[in-house]
C-alpha cells in the first residue's frame, strides 16, 4: 500500500475524526496501480468471459504498462488535460486500460452504460462539451447520428473493431501498437477534474457530476468500512461499467486495499452461471444490487458451494428478511447494506463488527457526520423524518463532489446550504444512531396530514408473496391532498383481479400503519426505470 495511502486510512481509523486531510498531489494511476506493479506486483483483476469458460489473470504490471500506452496514445492523437472524453465500453479489459490510462494523461473519462441512446449520448457529449468518445462498435453508428449535432467532438476511437472502421474513426488497437508503454508522470493536484458520471435522472433530467482525483482515495472508506477489502480478497460486485457503483466497487476501494477483483463480461444475466463462479473463482467478497439476491432467493441453493464467501454487501432497493435469510442460510453471511451517491463516497454503512439491523442503511462511515436534518439544518427528533444530509467541514468531507458541472445556481444552492450538503434522500435515526431510509425528497407521499415514504410501502409489498416488484407514489386527492397509489409487477401465472386488490391492501395495512395503505393498485407488465435500472417516479407520477 502507497504511504499516501495508508496515512490517509490512519485518519479514517480515528473514532469520531472528520478531518481528513487528503495529499495535495494524488493520481490514482501512478499511486495507486503503478505502486502495486513496483513493489508488490499479483494479480489485479480476473478476466471471465461470457461462458465461464475462459479465465485470464491480468496483473498489476499489465495494467500499468497498458494504460500508459492509453495514455501516450491519447497525447499523441491531441487530447489535452482538462478534455472529456465519453467511455461507453463493457466488462472487458479495455474499460480499465482506458480509465487509468485517461488518469494519468488528464483526460477526464465520463463512463457511460451500455444501454445508452443516440440521445444519451448527445446529451452527455453536449453537456460536457467533450472532445474525445470511446466506444465498441455497436455504439459507432449511434455517435454517427448525433456527430454533426456535437460541435465538440475531434477524436473517435473503436474497440474492438474486426473490420476497418468508418471514416474519422481510430482503431483502439492500432493506436495502442505504436504508443510507448512508458508514461512520464506530469504533475496534478488532488483537486483536479478526474471523471465525471451522470445521475440516474429519477426526478429530473441527468445531472453531470464532476469528481476529482481526491475522490479515488476517498473511496477508502468505501473499501475498508462497508466492502471490508484485505489483500487477499478476490472481490466482484455486479455493475454496468457505466455507473457509478462500478467505480465504487470494481475501481477504486478493491485496488486501493490490494484486492483482487472479478470483471465478467456476460450478457444475459445467468443465475446458475453467477452462483457457479463464485466457487470457481474462490470469490470472497461479494456485492450485488437486491434483485440480484432476490431471484437467488427463489432458488434452490443447495447445490452450489458458496462457502468461499466471508463478506456480502448490498444497496439501493429494499431487501426482505426472507431474501436476507436465504442469503445467510446458503453462504453463513449477512448482507450489509450501505449508502451513498453519484456525488459521494459510501457515506453510511452496516460496518463489519457493527450489529445488522434489518432495513437500516446502517451509521455514519468513518470520516464524515452525516445525520437526519430539517429544512433549517436543525438534527431531527428520533424517528422523524428528515433530509440525510453531510456536515459540511474544513477540509471538506472527502469524496464529496463540489457542485454540479454548470447548472443553474439554484440547483447547487439547494444542495449546499445550511452548513450541509442535503442528499435529496429522507431518513430517519433511531436512538441508537442507526439511519432507516425513507425515499427520495421529492417523492415523500403528504396524505391527510401523514408523510409517508414511498419506499417502506414499496418494501412491505415486496414481501407479498405474488409480487416481484413495486413502486409508490402520490396521487392527487381533492379530500386527502394525495393517495398512495401503487404500481405492481406480478410473478408470473399470477393474474390480477379486484379479490387479489383487496388482499395486498389488506396485507399492507396488517404489516404497516393502515392509512399506508395502496387506496389504489395498478397492475403493471414492467415500470419505468432510467438506464441504471431505478424506477423513473417521476413518469408514475405525471402518468397518475
Amino acid at each position: 500500500m502507497n504511504p499516501v495511502v495508508k496515512d490517509v486510512l490512519l485518519q479514517l481509523q480515528k473514532p469520531g475524526n472528520t478531518a481528513i486531510s487528503l495529499p495535495e498531489s494524488f493520481n490514482f494511476g501512478f499511486d495507486v496501480i503503478d505502486y502495486a506493479a513496483d513493489n508488490h506486483d499479483k494479480t489485479a483483476y480476473i478476466e471471465v468471459s461470457s461462458d465461464g469458460e475462459r479465465i485470464n489473470h491480468h496483473s498489476f504490471s499489465e495494467l500499468k504498462y497498458r494504460s500508459n500506452q492509453v495514455a501516450t496514445a491519447l497525447r499523441g492523437i491531441g487530447t489535452a488535460q482538462g478534455d472529456f472524453a465519453v467511455v461507453v465500453l463493457p466488462r472487458i479489459p479495455a474499460w480499465y486500460e482506458v480509465i487509468i490510462g485517461c488518469a494519468k494523461c488528464g483526460v477526464v473519462s465520463m463512463p457511460g452504460t451500455n444501454l445508452l441512446t443516440a440521445k444519451d449520448l448527445k446529451y452527455r457529449i453536449n453537456k460536457a462539451g467533450a472532445t474525445t468518445v470511446i466506444v465498441t462498435p455497436e455504439h459507432v453508428d449511434k455517435i454517427e447520428e448525433v456527430r454533426s449535432e456535437c460541435p465538440t467532438l475531434q477524436h473517435l476511437i473503436v474497440v474492438n473493431n474486426l473490420t476497418s472502421p468508418q471514416d474519422g474513426w481510430l482503431k483502439y488497437e492500432d493506436i495502442l501498437a505504436t504508443a510507448s508503454d512508458e508514461f512520464p508522470r506530469e504533475p496534478n493536484n488532488s483537486e483536479d477534474l478526474l471523471m465525471a458520471y451522470f445521475t440516474s435522472g429519477t426526478t429530473a433530467d441527468p445531472k453531470l457530476v464532476p469528481r476529482d482525483h481526491g475522490y479515488a482515495l476517498a473511496h477508502l472508506t468505501t473499501g475498508a468500512f462497508w466492502l471490508d477489502q484485505k489483500n487477499t480478497d478476490i472481490h466482484w460486485t455486479l455493475s454496468d461499467t457505466g455507473w457509478a457503483k462500478a467505480a465504487w466497487g470494481m475501481l477504486f476501494a478493491p485496488w486501493l486495499l490490494d484486492s483482487t477483483m472479478v470483471l465478467y463480461n456476460g450478457g444475459d444475466f445467468d443465475k446458475e452461471l453467477h452462483l457457479q463462479l463464485i466457487k470457481k473463482l474462490q470469490v470472497t467478497t461479494f456485492c450485488a444490487p437486491p434483485t440480484v439476491f432476490r431471484l437467488f432467493a427463489q432458488m434452490d441453493l443447495a447445490p452450489f458451494d458458496l462457502s468461499t464467501i466471508r463478506h456480502t454487501v448490498s444497496a439501493g432497493e429494499p431487501l426482505n428478511p426472507e431474501v436476507i435469510r436465504v442469503w445467510e442460510h446458503a453462504t453463513g453471511t449477512t448482507i450489509h447494506d450501505g449508502y451513498g451517491q453519484t456525488e459521494t463516497v459510501n457515506i453510511v454503512a452496516n460496518r463489519p463488527g457493527l450489529e445488522v439491523r434489518h432495513g437500516s442503511m446502517g451509521k455514519p462511515a468513518p470520516g464524515f457526520h452525516v445525520d437526519v436534518i430539517d429544512d433549517d439544518g436543525v438534527s431531527c427528533a428520533q424517528d422523524e423524518i428528515g433530509h440525510i444530509a453531510v456536515k459540511l467541514t474544513d477540509p471538506a468531507p472527502i469524496g464529496l463532489f463540489s457542485g454540479y458541472y454548470e447548472s443553474p445556481t439554484q440547483r447547487n444552492k439547494s444542495a449546499f446550504r445550511n452548513g450541509w450538503y442535503y442528499t435529496g434522500d429522507t431518513a430517519t435515526r433511531d436512538a441508537d444512531g442507526y439511519i432507516w431510509f425513507v425515499g427520495r425528497s421529492d417523492d415523500i407521499i403528504s396524505s391527510a396530514g401523514y408523510r409517508i415514504s414511498p419506499f417502506e410501502v414499496e418494501s412491505v409489498l415486496l414481501e407479498h408473496e405474488d409480487i416481484v416488484e413495486s413502486a409508490v407514489i402520490g396521487k392527487p386527492d381533492e379530500i386527502r391532498g394525495h393517495i398512495v397509489k401503487a404500481f405492481v409487477v406480478l410473478k408470473e401465472g399470477v393474474t390480477p383481479s379486484d379479490e387479489l386488490t383487496i388482499q395486498i391492501q389488506d396485507f399492507v395495512k396488517k404489516i404497516t400503519a393502515p392509512y399506508k395503505y395502496p387506496r389504489e393498485i395498478e397492475y403493471r407488465e414492467s415500470l419505468p426505470k432510467t438506464i441504471s435500472g431505478k424506477i423513473r417516479r417521476v413518469e408514475l407520477r405525471e402518468q397518475a
